[in-house]
């Protein structure tokens, strides 16, 4: 899980290569380094531990300059985070930037030892180089070299590749990680993501599995797995470069939560009719199927885990259809039994979280009626292998803790659950409020927004906290999972998440004066059962936060506060209750004094199992 980005040009690429890693850092930050090649200084390689600004002071030191050059930033799989575990890694004249894991790494690093290779790090991509070098040895041609090496490497990688023999040749392949070409006017450039490259071009091919190609000046050959040439159309990249800039915000993160109205609003846009939802955007196999299905397993990894969560809430109650959630990581290794008619729906902010992703393609296999894919980012793998798509439009999320994705996702999934219900002839008011709801759910989002100063406040009593429990029903039980995940990602607080029924189950003999519990606590049917729960907190010493609806007559006494939120209507309610969650663990973060977009040990996308 790290981040790639290279480029071929006239110009010097360095301060290209840097700002590209900068745009990265979010898939990983161990530490950082670049390779470049200039016609008068052959290969030059610098490195560094930690972040991408590091490895600026460390071209300050040491200057490097080329045309031709690869970057890398890492986070950790094969090998502790190390300078000397840091890509580029090179073998003789060549340097190899890798994304993925190999899976046979040790079986080519023994033969490769034999060979009388040396290893410099614990890495699985040194096994890249040193293979590459070998058959370079041999065919004393670069592509047919690379094109030999590939057939030996069993994994997921994406890869760029410099050599001193072919000082205007840029070599890339991708399998199981994701990796574009960004076009420009004499100068090529490839990356994990577009995000990367936007600062240089707009332009974009997306390259399929088992793809590689040979960037130059001139332009770009691209070829399958097969060795057949291809040709891909260039794509303009959407999403606005002042996603990039924090702006008036402290932290990305901050401007991601209040960017949430607009990204709903982008997200329902052309698909909200008077009294129904436009169901034309699944394209018209699905549009047609839609009354067929039966049942519906969800598939996703962490945040968008709970999302799923959310959804069977609502597919079950309101479209009368069976609804299984699952986690990618355990639903790709385990033997499921699909019944009729049955739709796949994987979640992915990226399209390119690698457990999901192995699920899409294993429940391929399987008797589906259908696989529909839920993401951000039109040009992922899981757009694109899917059979349908329905698309957010979140926009660039670079705080590894995910927010805005999050609450397009759950309107997303309510639409979704608003199409099924339609084609399933359900009751007409239950689809109708389902549309005045989502319609009006931008401006309710900005109301709850405004919530912020008072959360704030609220975050100053977790500052010398270790733990903290998070209840709801429902719904909600979900949201309170979610809630206690960006306490945890951000902050390090020890934090979890508890059907509220379940209390006197087990979690009860945590509860203490030290011990801050958070309930999600709307004004719906379930609102006196948790009343109840809250009771037994309170006996117990417990200090309770209650995000409350106004209508739900929770009084604020010693060892209890209380955040009020407007009354929403059921189906929007874990959406807007979910904010107050993401803006408590930002300030609690602060407090605490973490980095809080880019928490430690994480990346944003996990694009390796």
């Amino acid at each position: 899980m790290c981040g790639i980005v290279g480029a071929v040009a006239l110009r010097n690429v360095t301060p290209i290569l840097l700002e590209g890693l900068h745009r990265l850092e979010y898939r990983g930050y161990d530490s950082a380094g670049l390779a470049l090649l200039n016609r008068q200084g052959g290969l030059q390689r610098v490195r560094a531990m930690g972040k991408v600004a590091e490895l600026e002071k460390a071209l300050a030191t040491s200057p490097a300059k080329g045309h031709l050059g690869i970057a890398h930033t890492r986070w950790a799989t094969h090998g502790k985070p190390a300078e000397h575990n840091a890509h580029p890694h090179l073998s003789e004249r060549l340097a190899v930037v890798h994304n993925g894991i190999i899976e046979n790494h040790a079986s080519l690093r023994r033969k490769l030892t034999e060979l009388g290779y040396s290893f410099n790090s614990d890495t699985d991509t040194e096994v890249i180089a040193h293979l590459l070098a070998h058959h370079y040895q041999h065919k004393q041609d670069l592509l047919s070299a690379f094109r030999a090496t590939l057939n030996e490497l069993h994994g997921a990688y994406a890869l760029g590749v410099i050599h001193q023999d072919e000082p205007d040749n840029l070599y890339c392949a991708r399998m199981g990680s994701p990796l574009v070409i960004g076009v420009g006017s004499e100068e090529q450039f490839i990356a994990s993501d577009p995000l990367a490259l936007l600062q240089v071009t707009d332009q974009f091919i997306y390259l399929e599995e088992g793809d590689h190609a040979r960037l130059t000046l001139a332009g770009h050959e691209v070829w399958s797995s097969n060795n057949q040439v291809l040709s891909y159309p260039v794509k303009r990249y959407e999403h606005a470069a002042h996603s990039l800039d924090k702006g008036e915000y402290r932290h990305f993160m901050l401007k991601e939560i209040f960017e949430q109205p607009k990204a709903i609003a982008d997200t329902l846009e052309g698909k909200l009719a008077d009294n129904q939802v436009l169901t034309a955007i699944l394209g018209p196999e699905a549009e047609n199927r839609l009354a067929d299905i039966q049942n519906i397993h969800i598939v996703a990894c962490g945040t968008s885990y709970h999302a799923g969560l959310v959804a069977r809430y609502w597919i079950e109650e309101q479209a009368g259809i069976a609804c299984q959630v699952e986690v990618a990581s355990e639903y790709r290794y385990r033997t499921v039994s699909v019944p009729a008619n049955t739709l796949l729906v994987t979640i992915s902010q990226s399209g390119e979280t690698a457990d999901t992703l192995a699920a899409l393609r294993y429940a391929k296999k399987q008797n589906y009626l259908g696989t529909l894919a839920i993401c951000n980012v039109a040009g992922s793998s899981l757009v694109r292998e899917a059979g349908w798509r329905l698309l957010t439009q979140a926009g660039p999320e670079i705080g590894v803790a995910s927010t805005k994705a999050f609450t397009t996702q759950l309107v997303a999934l309510l639409w979704l659950t608003t199409a099924l219900a339609q084609a399933k002839q359900r009751a007409p008011e239950i689809i109708n409020a389902n549309v005045r709801a989502l319609r009006n759910l931008p401006g309710l989002v900005e109301q709850v927004l405004q919530l912020e100063p008072g959360i704030e406040q609220l975050a100053q009593s977790f500052a010398g906290k270790h733990h903290a429990l998070f209840l709801g029903r429902g719904p909600h039980y979900p949201v309170a999972m979610e809630g206690a995940l960006k306490l945890k990602e951000i902050s390090y607080i020890h934090a979890e998440a508890y059907a509220a029924g379940e209390l006197k189950h087990g979690p009860l003999a945590l509860v203490d004066e030290d011990m801050p519990v958070v309930s999600v606590a709307p004004s719906d049917s379930l609102l006196e059962k948790l009343k109840s729960n809250l009771e037994e907190v309170r006996a117990r010493g417990g200090q309770l936060i209650n995000f409350a609806c106004e209508r739900a007559g929770l009084e604020t006494s010693e060892g209890v506060t209380h955040i009020e939120l407007p009354w929403v209507y059921d189906s929007v309610s874990p959406i807007v209750y979910t904010l107050p969650l993401q803006l408590l663990s930002y300030h609690v973060a602060l407090v605490k004094g973490t980095d809080v977009d880019k928490p430690r040990n994480l990346a944003k996308s996990v694009t390796v199992e």
